[in-house]
């Protein structure tokens, strides 16, 4: 006989609207960490001496997957940092169920890796880190900065910025792909209005490279960046296509303003034989991107040309720590690391343009694997995950992991 459910155990549904699911399921969470680190091969040799890593935004999307293949693939120690809701009316966040799983990994293979449920902006954030890393560690071989946040709060200012997804200058028409309550997908066009220079300017302080450099100033200051320490922010470029309200929008004024701080952080780490990057990734199904306009539809026709050819966060992620951990990175004429020449590639352009011209509002998006898109938008909350009874009542308040 089953015992009596608890009160936070229960059957967790998809409730929501659109992309944004109210809910996460912890079992759905702990499968897909399982199925990532399926996908790393341990060392055959493990290292003389771990390494020590700071993973800042360790919790989800690419933050994530770098920390399963680090703990997996180069046996790092160190700590990781993500910002996650607990349970109470509703679920805990996947994020936080994430890394729950996550810690497991770091204990099974005997890593000494903590995670942090923290505001990464804020000063009493760093000082706690960077306590527990000189305790443990006495120094950090590499940073890896992976933050998309709607807003930040200065700690030293105390005002709060909000950042935006529009265009620059004028407004901007576009396609984007709805999906209904019952998981038909339409497209339809929208109109965004150009940002204010407030906006814009607040889309920087939040997304630029202003707290990465404060991480690094911290570091710096508590004598903890060992010979060779290297650092990387995560970029994006992405295409033409949709270029006009991202790279050439706020969000791209952003990543200039992030790719211009490395190279301003690689003059200041010259001191320690260190380096900054930027490494311009690939596209990717997150809960941020799903919010920009025209990225939805540009995605899922993405992966109707590449099918199984679209490399998983995982994939890019070991790809990340080859080049942060050879010799010499392979880098572009303006010094990033290029995870996306696979996305941006002619051939793979021409044939997803052509099928974005193809696809109107009235044509519907025959082209697109939508199925496959909204599979991955339900996915990002636990949801049909391969490989779990969402039929079977399950634990909803389960504790971070310990500090």
């Amino acid at each position: 006989m089953r015992p009596p459910m608890t009160q936070s155990e229960r059957v967790v549904e998809p409730t929501g609207r659109g992309h944004l699911l109210l809910d996460a399921h912890p079992v759905g969470c702990f499968r897909s960490v399982e199925l990532m680190r399926a996908e790393v091969s341990t060392q055959e040799k493990p290292p003389a001496r771990r390494p020590t890593a700071l993973i800042i935004g360790a919790s989800s999307g690419y933050g994530l997957a770098s920390t399963i293949a680090g703990l997996v693939r180069y046996g790092i120690d160190g700590v990781g940092i993500g910002l996650e809701r607990s349970a109470g009316h509703r679920s805990a966040s996947a994020g936080w169920y994430r890394t729950v799983a996550a810690d497991a990994i770091a204990r099974e293979l005997g890593s000494d890796f903590s995670f942090r449920n923290a505001d990464a902006f804020a000063d009493t954030t760093k000082t706690e880190a960077l306590d527990l890393l000189a305790e443990r560690f006495g120094g950090v071989d590499y940073l890896i900065y992976s933050v998309a946040a709607p807003r930040r709060t200065d700690p030293r200012s105390g005002t709060t910025h909000q950042s935006v997804l529009k265009p620059l200058g004028s407004a901007h028409t576009t396609r984007n792909l709805e999906f209904a309550d019952d998981g038909a997908a339409r497209v339809r066009e929208v109109t965004v209005a150009p940002a204010t220079e407030a906006e814009a300017a607040a889309t920087v302080e939040v997304m630029g490279g202003e707290d990465w450099s404060r991480w690094i100033t911290a570091l710096a200051g508590r004598g903890l960046l060992r010979t060779g320490f290297r650092t990387v922010a995560l970029t994006y470029i992405g295409s033409p296509l949709t270029s006009a309200i991202y790279r050439r929008g706020t969000i791209g004024a952003a990543k200039a303003h992030l790719e211009s701080t490395a190279r301003v952080l690689t003059e200041r780490l010259a001191a320690v034989d260190g380096r900054a990057f930027t490494s311009v990734n690939g596209a990717l199904v997150t809960p941020a991107l799903t919010a920009i306009p025209g990225i939805p539809l540009y995605v899922s026709l993405l992966r109707g040309v590449l099918g199984d050819r679209f490399p998983s966060p995982v994939a890019q992620s070991l790809d990340l720590w080859h080049q942060l951990t050879a010799r010499r990175p392979d880098v572009d004429d303006s010094g990033r690391i290029r995870l996306d020449r696979w996305e941006l590639s002619e051939p793979v352009q021409a044939a997803v343009a052509e099928r974005w011209r193809s696809t109107t509002p009235g044509s519907g998006a025959a082209l697109a694997d939508t199925a496959w898109f909204r599979t991955q938008c339900r996915a990002l909350y636990g949801f049909d995950v391969p490989g779990v009874d969402y039929t079977v009542p399950v634990e909803t308040d389960l504790p971070w992991p310990g500090w």
